[in-house]
């Protein structure tokens, strides 16, 4: 099991039709598996392109 190694939480908000209903919604993050030092780690893949960069 890789550990999570990112401190960022899913966006919160809501849905809303053409009727105007409104329904909670997460946008959840794009974790990558990585392995940093040897170990197995999820992060997220913004961290991943700008420790490449």
């Amino acid at each position: 099991m890789a550990k999570k190694a990112t401190s960022k939480k899913p966006l919160t908000g809501n849905n809303r039709s053409h009727a105007q209903n409104k329904t909670k919604r997460q946008q959840k993050l794009n974790l990558q598996k990585k392995t940093v030092n040897g170990k197995k780690v999820r992060i997220s893949a913004r961290e991943v392109k700008n420790k490449n960069a």
